[in-house]
């Protein structure tokens, strides 16, 4: 139902019709940005990756071929987005590195916390942040699929339309990606 409204919109909006683009916006933003930060890992990087994916979806919306699944081409635009983000980014700093001149002290340490949480919370946070940051290492092909497939729940075939690959070598990506993800979060 709800694709049926999405291929309505984008009918209005190859007549002109931008306010039709805004419902499209509206429905897709959260998932787009979860790829982008998935991918990423800073939310304000993947804000602006996501808004540039929508900025290109609807300057392009007429190449669009409305035969196919709306949401894979936006999240392939996304995901390309992302990865030329990645591919041109160098990092600067890092917040598990030491700081200079202090004895064991990071930028983590450094964040503040809005409000005291319990012990478990704080467990769970912590875990999910090693993840996150094990993800981030993994190469940027991998990157791409883990966050796909495991985060965003995408089908090999949707992955694969997304990526432009093959679904084989969706699945031996997904299959290196996972060994080594596995191997980095061994001692977890």
């Amino acid at each position: 139902m709800i694709e049926e409204k999405i291929k309505k919109n984008i009918k209005l909006v190859k007549k002109g019709d931008q306010s039709a683009f805004e419902e499209i916006v509206e429905y897709y933003q959260n998932k787009v940005f979860a790829i982008c930060f998935r991918m990423i890992g800073n939310k304000q990087e993947a804000e602006d990756i996501a808004q540039e994916a929508f900025i290109r979806a609807y300057l392009n919306i007429q190449s669009f071929d409305e035969n196919r699944k709306f949401s894979t081409w936006l999240y392939r635009i996304a995901t390309n987005l992302t990865i030329d983000r990645i591919r041109k980014k160098k990092p600067d700093y890092y917040l598990d590195a030491e700081i200079k001149g202090t004895e064991g002290l990071n930028l983590y340490e450094q964040l503040p916390i809005d409000q005291p949480l319990p012990d478990e919370e704080v467990e769970s946070l912590e875990i999910q942040s090693h993840i996150q940051n094990e993800i981030m290492q993994l190469p940027a092909k991998y990157r791409s699929i883990i966050a796909l497939r495991f985060l965003n729940e995408l089908s090999l075939k949707e992955i694969s339309e997304v990526l432009e690959i093959p679904v084989g070598t969706v699945k031996t990506r997904i299959h290196r990606g996972r060994e080594a993800l596995r191997k980095r979060l061994r001692h977890i």
